[in-house]
């Protein structure tokens, strides 16, 4: 059972990343033939056959749009994948998204400005739901932090944020 809530890509920016992505390039939607793609939108993995785009992302710019903070440098972007089309969001769930056994994630703590105060290397234990709770306590111990970004060590892909509680 989660402890914090895992924030998917909001509707609105969905809507916006459907048309031109945060790097300005329009939307390329194809079908899934495989399936296995960690979808952003709706925080579970991709099926064949379904339509979806690869996108790049900036998490942070948007968070800042909506605080007012100023990042500055570290302000990136990345890449995605989302359903092509509206697909509801995320289906009410008691686990964190995209957690296996032994799966390595970086856990980005920044602050109210924007500001990297601090990260984490985090190796899903057994039971993957005990190690994101323990991390993203450790992490929202510091008053400093705002938010947590929680991402996949193999490709840098943005995987979900979590706010302060």
């Amino acid at each position: 059972m989660t402890t914090y809530a895992p924030r998917p890509i909001s509707p609105t920016a969905l809507a916006g990343l459907r048309v031109t992505d945060d790097a300005g390039r329009a939307c390329a939607p194809y079908t899934v033939t495989e399936g296995g793609d960690p979808l952003r939108c709706c925080l579970r993995l991709s099926v064949p056959g379904e339509r979806i785009a690869l996108v790049a992302y900036a998490p942070l710019r948007r968070w800042a749009a909506e605080t007012g903070a100023e990042p500055g440098a570290y302000d990136e972007q990345g890449p995605v994948f989302v359903h092509a089309t509206d697909c509801g969001g995320p289906a009410p769930s008691e686990e964190y998204p995209f957690s296996r056994t032994g799966a390595l994630r970086t856990l980005r703590r920044y602050d109210a400005s924007g500001r990297i105060v601090g990260g984490r290397l985090l190796e899903l234990p057994e039971t993957p739901a005990t190690g994101f709770d323990e991390a993203l306590t450790e992490a929202f111990t510091d008053p400093s932090v705002a938010l947590v970004h929680v991402r996949a060590v193999e490709y840098g892909c943005f995987h979900f944020e979590v706010r302060r509680p």
